[in-house]
């Protein structure tokens, strides 16, 4: 990390006590950079970083029960649901092995089973391997800044335990309705619109207060439901703003920001790159013209997701997702604090999703955005 005033600051507080840092450090998916996402112990590991907001990913299962999991159809690489042969026989897409023409595929999904099922699984990390030809070969094959040092049968987590969990922690809620990647009403007739009040439910039966909620989606009427039908929970809905992957969309955010302000939504929560720019001379991290238009239009902003790009020079040479608009100021990995920094005091976000939460959580306390 280059010297100066933030590096000084940073260093100042290497022997202050780390506390939880209430809204600002938000565990993504746990601590998937070194534990497998989703699962009961990379959420305890996100608490262990001082997270003060935990998330859970939410899908649906065959029997329509809420568990933790990145993507509805993400079981074949997050899980080993390949090596239990009675359980992979039930997968969308069964697993087929590399041949010399094409790599091996599979496709699992969380409605492809029952919850009891599920939770039988072990997590692991988020990784295949394309030329496999065995599904024990297809279990690894993840970025190499990545380790399966803790990849030992990882125990998947219902919506239910993960409400039971955190509140047991005295953390704050982050779950995300995830997309559904089948054809809905689900069997007919389980609704989007039943999907997105039995996720709030679940935390009504519990007693949780709504002000630990978190809801988020990426869908406009997901946060629309809320903000409409449970408008408690509804204030700290959560928009993961799709629009910015696109330079069309990008701009349509950027213009319709006091529209949606004007339909109860508070918070939004576009990807990193969303947010900042470079200075005309490539040097600095600016606020983007959608952080600037967010704050105008009274929003609140949370962004997604530090520590998921891998190393930051590599990934700023290859344009990666999360640090393409900024590649031109990115020297090394101290420039992620350059980011977590420019996000606080420029754009003033409320939050910051990780995937090493510490790193956040580190920054929170030291600069008092606790």
């Amino acid at each position: 990390m280059a010297a100066g005033p933030l590096k000084s600051k940073l260093e100042s507080c290497s022997e202050k006590p780390i506390r939880h840092a209430p809204a600002f450090s938000i565990s993504h998916r746990g601590g998937p950079l070194q534990f497998p996402e989703h699962s009961r112990e990379g959420m305890l590991a996100g608490a262990r970083m001082g997270a003060g907001i935990l998330e859970c990913d939410v899908a649906f299962t065959k029997d329509r029960q809420l568990v933790c999991r990145h993507s509805q159809c993400d079981l074949h690489t997050t899980t080993n649901i390949l090596l239990i042969p009675e359980l992979a026989a039930k997968c969308t897409v069964p697993f087929q092995p590399a041949t010399a023409s094409s790599s091996a595929t599979a496709k699992c999904c969380t409605s492809d089973i029952t919850r009891d099922e599920f939770l039988s699984l072990c997590a692991k990390m988020d990784s295949s391997n394309p030329n496999a030809t065995t599904p024990a070969e297809y279990q690894y094959g993840g970025p190499y800044w990545r380790t399966s040092l803790y990849d030992n049968c990882a125990t998947t987590v219902d919506h239910k335990s993960y409400i039971k969990l955190v509140d047991s922690l005295g953390l704050q809620f982050t779950p995300e309705l995830k997309t559904p990647q089948v054809e809905m009403p689900f069997q007919g007739n389980y609704t989007q619109e039943m999907y997105a009040q039995q996720l709030i439910d679940e935390y009504k039966q519990q007693g949780i207060k709504p002000a630990r909620v978190w809801a988020q989606s990426f869908l406009e009427a997901d946060i629309l439901y809320w903000v409409q039908h449970e408008p408690a929970f509804g204030r700290q809905a959560v928009y993961l703003d799709p629009r910015v992957d696109t330079a069309a969309g990008y701009q349509e955010a950027v213009a319709n920001m006091h529209q949606l302000a004007q339909q109860g939504v508070r918070i939004m929560a576009p990807p990193i790159f969303a947010l900042l720019n470079t200075s005309s001379d490539g040097r600095d991290i600016v606020p983007s013209s959608y952080a600037i238009a967010a704050k105008q239009a009274g929003l609140d902003i949370i962004t997604w997701s530090l520590e998921r790009s891998g190393p930051l020079k590599q990934a700023a040479a290859a344009g990666e997702y999360y640090v393409h608009s900024i590649a031109s100021a990115i020297k090394g990995d101290g420039d992620m604090y350059r980011i977590v920094d420019v996000l606080a005091r420029k754009v003033g976000v409320i939050g910051i999703f990780s995937d090493w939460p510490a790193t956040v959580t580190y920054y929170a306390n030291c600069m008092g955005f606790n």
